[in-house]
C-alpha cells in the first residue's frame, strides 16, 4: 500500500516473498544447479593417463620386446607383415633380391678396406714407393665399386620401371640399393633370400 511506512514493508514475512531466480538453491533444487547432459557425460569420463604407470611401462616394453622379436624373425625369413616400414613392399623386395643375384665390387669394400690399410702400415715402414702405390690401388678400387654401384642401380631401375612403373619407385631407393650392394651378403638384413645368378623375374 501507498501508505504503508518503510518499517512494516521489512516485517512482512519471508514465506510471503517470491522466490528469485538469482537465489541460490533454486535452480538445482538441491543447493546447486541441475547438471547438463554434457556436464554429465564429462563428469562419468575417466582419465586417458594409466593410473599405475609402473605397469603400464611393463605392457609397453613387453609389446615392443614382442615387436623387435616378430621384426628380427622376418629379417631372417622375409615374411613381409613384421618386417620394418623401410623393407616393406613388392618394389623394396625386388630391389633386394636384385641386388643379392648380383656380384658387386662393393660387398667386399669392408675386407678389402681392411686389407689395403694393413698393407699401407706395414708398407709405410718398409718402402714408400710400397705405400704409395697401396694407397693408389685403394683409391683405384674405391671409384670402380662406386662406378659398379651406378652400374648396379642404372639396370635396376629399368627392371623396376617396367615391372611397377615409374611412380612406383620411392625417394631413396638408390641409395636404398647401393647400401645393400656395399653390405658382405652374410651380414644383409633383410637376410638374402636368392642365390647369385638368380635374378628376380
Amino acid at each position: 500500500m501507498i501508505g504503508r511506512s518503510k518499517d512494516q514493508r521489512d516485517a512482512e514475512p519471508a514465506a510471503t516473498r517470491v522466490p528469485s531466480a538469482t537465489d541460490p538453491g533454486v535452480a538445482g533444487g538441491k543447493g546447486r544447479p541441475t547438471p547438463s547432459r554434457k556436464e554429465a557425460e564429462a563428469a562419468n569420463k575417466r582419465p586417458l593417463v594409466p593410473t599405475d604407470r609402473k605397469a603400464a611401462a611393463k605392457d609397453a616394453r613387453t609389446k615392443a620386446r614382442v615387436q623387435r622379436d616378430l621384426e628380427y624373425k622376418a629379417m631372417q625369413t622375409g615374411d613381409e607383415r613384421h618386417l620394418p616400414p623401410r623393407d616393406r613392399g613388392p618394389v623394396r623386395r625386388y630391389t633386394r633380391d636384385h641386388v643379392d643375384a648380383r656380384w658387386s665390387l662393393g660387398e667386399f669394400f669392408m675386407p678389402v678396406a681392411a686389407a689395403f690399410l694393413v698393407l699401407a702400415a706395414v708398407g709405410a715402414r718398409i718402402n714408400a714407393a710400397f705405400f704409395t702405390i697401396v694407397t693408389l690401388a685403394l683409391y683405384v678400387y674405391v671409384i670402380a665399386a662406386f662406378i659398379d654401384g651406378y652400374v648396379l642401380w642404372r639396370g635396376l631401375r629399368k627392371k623396376l620401371v617396367a615391372k611397377f612403373g615409374v611412380a612406383a619407385i620411392p625417394k631413396g631407393l638408390a641409395m636404398y640399393a647401393a647400401l645393400r650392394a656395399f653390405q658382405l651378403r652374410p651380414t644383409r638384413l633383410p637376410k638374402a633370400l636368392v642365390k647369385h645368378g638368380q635374378y628376380p623375374a
